[in-house]
């Protein structure tokens, strides 16, 4: 029986492909557009779109396990239509933001979504990662790419970024083993760094020197809406950042528990997307 994974293009979805064709599985792509889409040949490619539940079906039907991106507004509708078609396990892409109270995009909507199937024979683990290392292109691409200065409000917060990979990695073994089922596994990179910090690792993985200005959070929140940040989306950043200053995010040790290995730090991270950061 097929894997389905949806989000298939995106940060996550990807790795999750690359990471099962590796193991031999089965493989189906969810993508909104199957055109741009490239994926390995191994892949089954499937149109259709988390919004729209009913241009799931075919991607759906023959699928025993499904990696799920999340979409609160369909995602009751989705779980209901992937049960009624056999799916019997789902790995949920959730947010450490339901673990710490502040879930402004609905994640613990998609957990409960899919909870709600389980009496119909579905077996579910909810991936709660916390901040992903890959915002850190939205945040500083432009800054580094162009040698300009990094600028950031809070240098002594201590953030832990977590390799897209990373989640991926542990998104699989969710899928595969049998000893995930009814786990929230949080998520994390290895170690809690500073805003100044976390630009010496990417200094260091992209073997460059980069600067780095502590400015106010409004100077920070500026920059962050002339860039193309929505302002609730700025604001959150801030507040976790302010949070981070008096307490650091908190450390798991999920990837390794899970994959027998360390997971990812933010050089490698930094390594990985050198394209992006020229």
């Amino acid at each position: 029986m097929a894997i389905l994974v949806t989000g298939a293009t995106g940060h996550v979805g990807r790795h999750v492909v690359r990471r099962l064709v590796a193991a031999g599985q089965p493989v189906r792509a969810l993508t909104r557009d199957v055109g741009p889409a490239k994926f390995p040949a191994e892949v089954t490619v499937f149109e259709g779109d988390l919004l729209q539940p009913a241009t799931l079906r075919a991607a759906l039907t023959g699928v025993e396990r499904m990696y799920l991106f999340p979409v609160a507004e369909t995602a009751r509708e989705v779980a209901l239509l992937a049960a009624s078609l056999g799916v019997r396990r789902i790995v949920v892409l959730s947010s450490d933001a339901v673990t710490d109270g502040s879930d402004p995009s609905g994640h613990r909507d998609v957990e409960e979504a899919v909870e709600a199937v389980e009496e119909g024979g579905v077996e579910w683990t909810h991936l709660r990662p916390g901040e992903f290392a890959v915002n850190k292109l939205s945040l500083w691409e432009h800054s580094i790419r162009t040698g300009a200065v990094v600028r950031s409000a809070y240098p002594g917060a201590m953030g832990a970024p977590v390799h897209e990979d990373d989640v991926a990695a542990v998104a699989v073994a969710a899928l595969l083993e049998e000893s995930h089922r009814g786990a929230i596994l949080r998520i994390s990179g290895p170690s809690a760094l500073s805003q100044r910090d976390q630009v010496l690792a990417i200094a260091r993985g992209l073997g460059r020197v980069i600067a780095f200005k502590e400015v106010s959070p409004a100077e920070a929140r500026a920059d962050m809406l002339a860039q193309g940040f929505p302002a609730d989306i700025a604001d959150y950043i801030l507040a976790h950042q302010a949070t981070w200053a008096d307490q650091p995010a908190t450390v798991h040790p999920t990837v390794e528990q899970v994959t027998g290995r360390p997971a990812h730090d933010l050089a490698r991270w930094a390594a990985d997307h050198l394209m992006d950061f020229r």
